[in-house]
């Protein structure tokens, strides 16, 4: 099939058509398709998993390429081939980083399984902001970036909020029945279009801080662990065989780093490449104000954190600092020097024990995850860090034997 005869996603559609998107993190991923819908798009978050999804990917992606591109394509083809769906009035969207890792590749991976599994007129739409792969019938705006960006920081303090309570709440299922009444406010902030204004974040990331810190909490120590690694196996229970839902059972608290960390990261990678190879000044001076707006956005969340007895997460500059001397900022493949920091950053806090969930031969994860724990370990000698490659042939029993193994040390 020729460029031009792919699908397009049209003006029109926008109206008809019914846009899937792949689930990853369950508070922010609801969040962000308020903020999508508020738009005026159609959009549906896919919550199909199981092994059915993992045999769809292997059907139609080869079995080499990157274990969360045969999840989320394996998700979207399952979801298409469901008969949920008018396959007429239905189009898909992914995120697009354009970087040097196989993600960049995930949007013509799915094009081509979707062809093979008869689905070549659905369209695909690239969330992205690098002018890659547009379709005319959808606009990524400035007001879309605002809201989605809100998405982000809401998201991050209720995962946040969420994961400190959780464990030590007096009445079981307190905290999941307040998080679920606060996505429901939260996207009806969305729906009236306040939610992204900073005076309304101000005041809610407020609000929502204050209702968790009422919840009532026992006096107890539990075994503290943080889960880093590949953005989508740390986050998407489908990529990590539900690890959150296993450490609950584990009677453990678990912390996981914002999805904002990432995004300043990104953001800042330019801003190293400009210092260490030269570049495009304009694009520089813009990747300058977006690091701006992010800064001032974490604020909002760190602020709202601070006037509750939970100790708030460490900025992103803080973070970043951590790195320097132990890996060069150049590092900035994938998840790069961030996900070293991270680590260094989750130790200083409490929580040495660490999951680094990367998917099996991701490059980027092993070099700056399973190649820098000996770095790690001279710096942060309690650091107690167990890297798990998760794979289609991975045995999740053998994941979590090894998990108890490491709690039991903790012990």
């Amino acid at each position: 099939m020729s460029e031009n005869a792919l699908p397009v996603f049209t003006k029109e559609m926008k109206a008809t058509h019914t846009i899937l998107v792949p689930s990853m993190l369950p508070f922010h991923f609801r969040l962000l398709r308020s903020a999508l819908v508020s738009c005026g798009y159609k959009a549906e978050i896919l919550e199909n998993t199981g092994r059915d999804v993992i045999e769809t990917g292997l059907k139609y992606v080869n079995s080499d390429i990157c274990y969360p591109a045969l999840l989320v394509i394996g998700q979207i083809i399952s979801a298409l081939e469901s008969g949920k769906y008018d396959i007429n009035k239905t189009a898909v969207i992914l995120s697009q980083t354009g970087g040097g890792c196989r993600a960049s590749n995930y949007i013509f991976l799915l094009r081509k399984g979707m062809e093979k599994a008869g689905f070549g007129n659905v369209p695909i739409i690239s969330l992205n902001v690098n002018g890659m792969n547009a379709q005319p019938g959808f606009e990524l705006n400035l007001s879309m970036l605002k809201k989605f960006m809100a998405a982000v920081i809401y998201g991050d303090t209720l995962m946040y909020l969420a994961n400190k309570t959780r464990p030590y709440e007096t009445i079981k299922g307190a905290v999941d029945e307040l998080a679920g009444k606060w996505l429901h406010r939260l996207e009806t902030a969305f729906m009236e279009g306040k939610a992204q204004a900073f005076s309304t974040m101000k005041q809610l990331s407020k609000a929502l801080a204050e209702d968790f810190a009422a919840i009532p909490q026992k006096a107890e120590e539990k075994i503290k662990v943080g889960i880093v690694g590949e953005i989508y196996i740390k986050y998407a229970g489908l990529g990590n065989n539900n690890l959150e839902q296993f450490l609950q059972k584990q009677n453990c608290e678990y912390m996981l780093p914002g999805l904002l960390n990432f995004i300043m990261y990104c953001a800042d990678t330019y801003l190293t490449d400009y210092k260490l190879y030269g570049g495009k000044f304009f694009k520089y001076g813009i990747s300058k104000m977006v690091m701006m707006y992010l800064k001032r956005l974490e604020k909002i969340m760190l602020h709202a954190l601070e006037s509750t007895p939970f100790k708030p997460p460490a900025s992103y500059e803080e973070t970043k600092a951590l790195a320097k001397g132990v890996i060069g900022y150049g590092n900035n493949m994938g998840e790069g020097w961030l996900l070293t920091a991270e680590m260094l950053e989750l130790a200083k806090n409490g929580y040495n024990n660490i999951i680094c969930a990367q998917p099996f031969g991701c490059l980027p994860n092993h070099i700056a995850g399973r190649g820098m724990l000996n770095k790690i370990k001279e710096i942060a000698e309690n650091a107690n860090i167990l890297p798990i490659d998760y794979d289609s042939s991975a045995s999740k029993v053998n994941q979590e034997n090894r998990i108890k193994l490491m709690l039991a040390t903790a012990e």
